[in-house]
């Protein structure tokens, strides 16, 4: 007998999503791919399909779609009165400018650039994330906060910061308490978490560190452990689509239903808190080839999570197999 997710499953398989696989299929069989998990749901059904040495349940480095979970744990204190989106964060960071907000780090709207001026070195030396956050306090702004949006890692840095000295607990255990566990992401972890190395699935980089580790590395130890809040996280399709699904229909989870619409309502032209607004309702990407989203007049998701480079897959995978999966659904 057919189980009832086998039979939602057969609602979206295999003709629907064959124009989605066929990039991935193809990117496989080249040999330029080597691992990728895709699930895409409407509703109860599900289709998912893992390809080359990937399994359905493997985890990945997802990189930037880390961001938005992030920002969910570090609204739940918004949520808890111990955060105000609108209050200057110089209040809890000693030296910021102080027009800078908790919502321009969260809109990419701060003025802090993407990636500090000492990336590289504090790369080589293996620096901890406190010197990080010290350095992004003090780096030079590219803008007023408020008149332009720029991408940053550093302003999503900084945002878990706070969150991390009101709460007095690390990033990590934040979101496993805060968010990983209310929605029953047990397969995801800010760093290894449980996971060992071999655990997860390696990243085809094209930053693989020569002998003498520079930092650049997504495979090494260092970085897979070090839980970056902008882009450190493993998990697996099934886990990102559990988050997916809880902002397309906010109810039981960690944020009040009415924080968890504000998250995906435009605060800019380009993003709400913590996720990205085209082309979908809401989603987001990732650099080491990772790409999810949701749109909620179809009550559609997509994830794709893949080991090669979205410098690499984005044009070839990524993007193929999400318009694909737009054009099955009308989206497009």
């Amino acid at each position: 007998m057919m189980t009832r997710r086998a039979l939602f499953a057969a609602a979206l398989a295999p003709a629907q999503m064959a124009e989605a696989v066929k990039p991935i299929e193809q990117a496989v069989a080249s040999g330029k791919l080597k691992a990728a998990v895709l699930r895409v749901t409407q509703g109860d059904g599900v289709f998912e399909k893992a390809f080359g040495t990937a399994k359905g349940s493997s985890p990945f480095l997802i990189a930037s779609i880390t961001k938005p979970m992030t920002a969910t744990a570090v609204m739940t204190l918004v949520d808890a009165g111990k955060l105000a989106l609108d209050a200057p964060a110089a209040k809890l960071l000693p030296g910021m400018d102080g027009r800078i907000t908790l919502r321009h780090l969260l809109t990419h709207s701060s003025g802090l650039p993407d990636m500090l001026p000492e990336n590289t070195e504090l790369r080589q030396r293996h620096a901890p994330l406190p010197e990080w956050a010290g350095l992004a306090v003090k780096t030079p702004l590219l803008f007023a906060p408020g008149t332009r949006v720029s991408y940053q890692s550093m302003g999503i840095l900084l945002a878990a910061t706070m969150a991390e000295k009101v709460a007095g607990k690390a990033m990590p255990q934040l979101l496993a308490e805060r968010v990983y566990g209310p929605l029953g992401m047990g397969d995801t972890a800010l760093g290894l978490g449980r996971y060992k190395l071999a655990d997860v699935v390696k990243s085809q980089t094209e930053h693989a560190d020569p002998p003498g580790d520079t930092g650049w590395d997504w495979n090494s130890p260092w970085w897979r452990e070090l839980g970056v809040p902008w882009g450190g996280a493993h998990s697996t399709a099934a886990d990102i689509t559990k988050l997916l699904r809880y902002f397309l229909k906010p109810g039981k989870g960690p944020l009040r239903p009415a924080t968890a619409q504000l998250m995906v309502t435009p605060q800019n032209a380009e993003y709400g808190l913590g996720w990205r607004l085209k082309p979908e309702p809401f989603g987001h990407g990732g650099s080491t080839g990772t790409l999810c989203w949701a749109n909620a007049a179809k009550d559609v998701t997509f994830v794709l999570l893949t080991g090669l480079p979205a410098s690499e897959s984005q044009k070839t995978v990524l993007d193929p197999a999400s318009r694909a999966v737009r054009k099955a659904f009308g989206l497009e």
